[in-house]
């Protein structure tokens, strides 16, 4: 399957989501679990698209992981909060 630019469009949208969402859950952290559920009820995304995702936002620096948790990566946080 070829991807088109609104595949990357919906990709990079998605990929914002979530990183909107993990910054929103602080120290607590957001359940990995728990995202691909919202995900895959949402969107009807495959468990190895939900990691794929997961690990391009952990690759590119947005969030990190810490067992089953994702966190925003410090760098990501205005003004050090």
């Amino acid at each position: 399957m070829k991807l088109t630019p609104e595949h990357v469009k919906a990709v990079g949208l998605i990929g914002d989501a979530v990183t909107d969402v993990v910054k929103a859950t602080g120290k607590r952290g957001a359940p990995a679990g728990v995202l691909y559920a919202a995900l895959s009820e949402a969107t009807g995304m495959t468990l190895d698209q939900f990691q794929q995702i997961m690990s391009a936002l952990v690759a590119a620096g947005k969030l990190r992981r810490n067992g089953d948790l994702y966190f925003i990566n410090e760098k990501e946080k205005p003004n050090g909060e």
